[in-house]
């Protein structure tokens, strides 16, 4: 492995991840807050940190284009040193007790998970929250995919990078030159942020609360500054805003981007958008009808508008919460726990397992049945009116008996270190293996995870990066052909 351009592409992240601390001190500056000179030695050391990386990359060596070992290595450590520059201010303001909590912070933020350990939310000046949510923004459409229109300029190249960090199992190139397949998608993402962020300042919010719960909202992430999260508002509008904007999040940017070219009838075409917007609207006609024969809520419109939230901010990995859905009946807790494998759309922010890869699935099964039914018949998986490969099936397959290897895996560990109950172990691995964030139990919608200790909280934080990089880039650091030269 040329580990000169690990480094080097490292050195660059960390630079590029210090630099974007001056948001926050801007507002911490504005407030007069002591998060000031944590936000300056923070991007002091960063910066520090990135320059000796960046020329431990020997930039005499000849670079071309990443191979694949380079390029899942990247994509993996990236994550790893965006978390720990991240979580200097957090650490260095003294605003989190331990580097492992400042550490899981950063990475709950940058996956774009939304688990928090801060007990007292609102009682941390502006800049650290503003910080906590432009790690969400910066995370969702990827690091790697903002830096790949900077990263030939020190010889590195970008397709493989693209790859290893797209979500989704087949990420579509739009433009031959793969610095422009990145900024069109960052200019779609940044184009939806805005019209959100002037929505929500139209329904009352000044501008922190805007662009804060924009940054959770279209990341998918759900960091809100307010310890009752979007219930803080009391806002049916606001409410039915972030809906709208939780739906677009977990939807393909692909899509917006053809949309956005004048081309808005291909979402209806994209038989995955088609199977997304199906199994919303069944899940949330599910839990509406269970709310309302519990009669959980007043009125019919209270309890639409909170199944509707809930259901899409989990099923897209969001995390916002407008009421603890923890205290909904045990069926539909149960409910919850399963949407929490669905997901967004492939080339969406959401993580999790994703549309595409449970609709396969599905009719992975079908044609099997068939085929037992009609043993002599041609039968073939087909997506998008065209026919899957066996690889792409066997992709697939193999990604979800990874993923639920991981999860139980993870859960057995995790109950047994910490001594949790079964639900709150079970549904904390789920919450951030997922990049969801709140879960059930100890993890509910109204709790955080403090209470874990510090290995636990390090676990966690590792499940977190492999939710967000979709098991295999990470899994690859461990195969032993990786670091053979």
């Amino acid at each position: 492995m040329k580990i000169h351009i690990v480094f080097r592409v490292l050195g660059l992240l960390s630079v590029i991840i210090s630099l974007t601390m001056v948001f926050p001190l801007i507002w911490s500056i504005i407030d007069g807050t002591p998060d000031t000179i944590a936000f300056l030695m923070s991007m002091t050391l960063g910066i520090g940190i990135g320059t000796i990386l960046y020329l431990l990359g020997d930039r005499s060596r000849e670079y071309a284009e990443l191979n694949v070992r380079e390029a899942f290595a990247v994509v993996s450590l990236s994550w790893v040193m965006a978390s720990v520059v991240g979580a200097l201010p957090f650490y260095m303001g003294e605003y989190l007790p331990t580097f492992a909590d400042a550490f899981f912070e950063a990475m709950s933020g940058f996956s774009t998970t939304g688990a928090t350990v801060f007990t007292d939310i609102e009682s941390n000046p502006r800049g650290i929250l503003f910080w906590r949510s432009l790690t969400h923004w910066i995370g969702g459409m990827g690091i790697i995919v903002l830096s790949l229109a900077i990263l030939p300029f020190i010889g590195v190249g970008g397709m493989q990078l693209f790859r290893a960090e797209v979500p989704g199992p087949t990420p579509e190139k739009l433009s031959p030159r793969i610095q422009q397949t990145a900024l069109m998608l960052w200019a779609v993402y940044v184009v939806i942020s805005a019209a959100q962020t002037v929505v929500l300042m139209l329904c009352g919010l000044d501008l922190f609360d805007s662009l804060t719960h924009t940054f959770g909202t279209m990341a998918t992430g759900g960091f809100s500054p307010y310890n009752d999260s979007i219930a803080a508002f009391r806002s049916p509008l606001i409410e039915w805003v972030i809906i709208l904007f939780m739906f677009l999040a977990g939807t393909n940017f692909v899509l917006h981007l053809l949309a956005l070219r004048g081309k808005p009838g291909s979402f209806w075409k994209d038989e995955e958008f088609r199977f997304y917007v199906k199994f919303t609207l069944l899940s949330i006609a599910v839990v509406t009808v269970f709310l309302l024969i519990k009669g959980h809520y007043g009125s019919f419109s209270d309890t639409f508008r909170n199944s509707a939230f809930q259901v899409i901010s989990i099923m897209t990995t969001t995390g916002y919460v407008t009421s603890d859905f923890n205290l909904w009946p045990q069926a539909l807790r149960l409910l919850m726990l399963l949407l929490m494998f669905a997901g967004g759309c492939a080339g969406s922010t959401g993580g999790s397992m994703k549309q595409v890869r449970l609709m396969i699935l599905a009719k992975r099964v079908k044609v099997e049945i068939n085929r037992l039914l009609h043993p002599q018949q041609v039968l073939r998986v087909r997506f998008n009116k065209q026919v899957l490969s066996l690889d792409v099936i066997s992709s697939v397959t193999a990604f979800y008996i990874l993923y639920m290897m991981f999860f139980v895996g993870f859960s057995l560990i995790i109950i047994t270190i910490t001594g949790l109950d079964l639900e709150t172990g079970i549904a904390s691995v789920a919450a951030t293996l997922g990049n969801i964030g709140p879960g059930l139990g100890g993890v509910g919608a109204v709790e955080n995870y403090s209470f874990f200790n510090m290995p636990a909280k390090l676990i966690l934080s590792f499940c977190m990066l492999l939710g967000r990089l979709e098991l295999f880039s990470v899994v690859m650091l461990f195969v032993k052909g990786t670091w053979r030269s």
